[in-house]
């Protein structure tokens, strides 16, 4: 038998049955979907997080305290001021301190909770690579005249001033009025952090309203350059055990971030989790093939008679084996792709906050793997069919 009518009689076979032979394609769809759509969903959160943490740079360090020792980590603006001495620590371009909270930001009646309300000097814009998109940054002057002035971030402005321009208008925070000078430019967020929900205000404002002039939340240093980064992070660590001494108990009050460490670590992160949720998804595929077994086991036992009549006519064992193995992988390659054409749907879509970014090497491994699946649950079944003895068949009731 030439392979067109294998071919022929395996299609011949699954239309015999279409209800029964969708819903064993629906389980390999879904399988495939599954795995396509939650890797693209590890990989979409993966670009998103790997992109704002290389939108801070990857030549800034990030200084915070440990909740150990005097205060928060003591972080204080007279640290701040002395990381920034040019003979101390050489690499460093600039200095950050920042008091960060979350409160309410009111206007004509609307409320809305910015989850970072941030008080900071006009270094962080540059920093943080934070530009302004309409309006002004604040200044030196307003940071240190104390100037109750705000730039707030598109998710807040959008809130308080829809299809408004909020340049010049002001807003209660704290219950102080704040004027608005500027609204930042727009950044991607991972989906479990609104980046844009955010406001700046100068520090001494923030500090004299909000959050007090306790200890800072942070400290951002800014390096000369990528590849100082290293030499910048040693001399940090020499300036602040001098002001911030180690406790009796071996632990330091403040912890140093390396932005390019960090995007190592969570590039890491993010694929172990990707890879995690593969894994995951490949377990309906199993199922999957549990159930094509299950109907093809069906299948044969319906087709007892069939077999032996073609037997009984001439058939090789090897074609009987063979048209229930094509059976079994079509239904399982219908199914695979009807699955990753599900996925890419899906893909159009934001899921759980995140928006999918499709793999090429999952959809190509799905679809194998689908094909395999076909192939390896088909084998028993087809097995059992090209054993059967022509006379045991054509007795079969």
């Amino acid at each position: 038998m030439s392979i067109t009518e294998t071919v022929r009689f395996a299609l011949r076979g699954v239309a015999a049955n279409r209800l029964r032979s969708a819903l064993t394609m629906l389980g390999i769809l879904i399988g495939v979907a599954a795995v396509i759509l939650l890797v693209a969903v590890g990989n979409g959160s993966a670009q998103a997080i790997t992109g704002r943490i290389e939108a801070l740079g990857t030549n800034t360090l990030t200084v915070t305290g440990t909740n150990r020792g005097a205060g928060s980590g003591g972080l204080t603006l007279q640290v701040a001021d002395a990381l920034a001495d040019p003979v101390l620590a050489p690499d460093v371009r600039s200095v950050t301190p920042l008091a960060t909270t979350s409160t309410t930001v009111t206007h004509d009646g609307t409320d809305h909770a910015v989850s970072q309300f941030v008080g900071t000097r006009p270094s962080w814009f540059t920093a943080a690579n934070s530009p302004v998109a309409s309006g002004a940054a604040f200044t030196a002057d307003d940071e240190a005249q104390g100037r109750r002035v705000v730039v707030l971030g598109r998710t807040v402005a959008d809130e308080l001033f829809a299809g408004v321009d909020p340049v010049g208008r002001q807003v209660t925070v704290g219950g102080a009025l704040f004027t608005v000078v500027g609204v930042l430019a727009p950044k991607s967020s991972t989906g479990f952090q609104d980046a844009n929900d955010t406001a700046v205000a100068p520090l001494r404002a923030v500090r004299e309203v909000l959050t007090g002039y306790g200890p800072l939340s942070s400290i951002v240093v800014q390096a000369v350059n990528t590849d100082r980064v290293t030499a910048a992070q040693g001399q940090v660590s020499t300036v602040l055990a001098q002001r911030l001494p180690t406790s009796t108990s071996g632990t330091t009050p403040y912890r140093i971030q390396n932005a390019a460490q960090l995007l190592q670590t969570s590039s890491d992160t993010a694929e172990t989790f990707t890879v995690l949720l593969g894994a995951v998804a490949a377990i309906s595929l199993l199922v999957g093939g549990i159930g094509i077994t299950n109907i093809m086991l069906v299948t044969v036992t319906e087709r007892t008679r069939e077999i032996g009549i073609r037997k009984a006519l001439g058939a090789r064992r090897r074609s009987v084996l063979t048209q229930f193995l094509v059976e079994a992988t079509l239904l399982s390659l219908l199914g695979g792709a009807l699955g990753v054409a599900a996925a890419l749907v899906g893909a159009r879509f934001t899921i759980v906050g995140v928006h999918p970014v499709i793999v090429p090497s999952s959809v190509a491994l799905a679809l194998g793997v689908s094909v395999a699946i076909g192939l390896f649950f088909g084998g028993l079944p087809a097995a059992r069919a090209a054993r059967l003895r022509p006379i045991d068949a054509l007795r079969y009731e």
